[in-house]
């Protein structure tokens, strides 16, 4: 008797996974979509900048006060406090990710923050660069 042995099909490995916030269905399996691995982190990153501290119901420690920092003179100072501020709230929050470096850049004119993240993920070696725009809101 002969006994077959088929390999296994070698599935991705997913690592890490989000729900999409807006989420939009899935068109396959009518399920929601996700966002994996360093779109996940990438958008993990992107909510804790634009949330502020105390908009999140039961978690009032969540997120980074950069918005009160927009309405600041632009000077020297802001940028450091926008940079140290973005970099202690990702370095405490997000533990998918290696905080490489986070530099913010004034437009004094447009009164707005263009703000670069650079990071990996913990089973990436690849460097992400994430851009934001901070704009001031009233």
């Amino acid at each position: 008797m002969v006994e077959l042995i088929t390999p296994r099909t070698r599935r991705r490995e997913e690592y890490y996974s989000d729900l999409r916030k807006d989420l939009f269905p899935n068109l396959v399996n009518a399920d929601v979509s996700r966002k994996l691995d360093d779109d996940a982190v990438k958008e993990s990153i992107k909510n804790l900048v634009l949330t502020d501290r105390g908009e999140r119901l039961f978690q009032p420690n969540l997120g980074c006060n950069v918005r009160a920092l927009l309405f600041e003179n632009f000077t020297p100072q802001t940028k450091i406090s926008i940079e140290s501020t973005i970099r202690s709230t990702i370095e405490q929050y997000e533990p998918r990710c290696f905080l490489i470096s986070v530099d913010a850049v004034a437009n004094e004119d447009r009164n707005t923050f263009f703000v670069t993240i650079i990071f990996n993920v913990i089973n990436n070696p690849d460097e992400i660069e994430l851009n934001l725009t901070l704009n001031r809101a009233r």
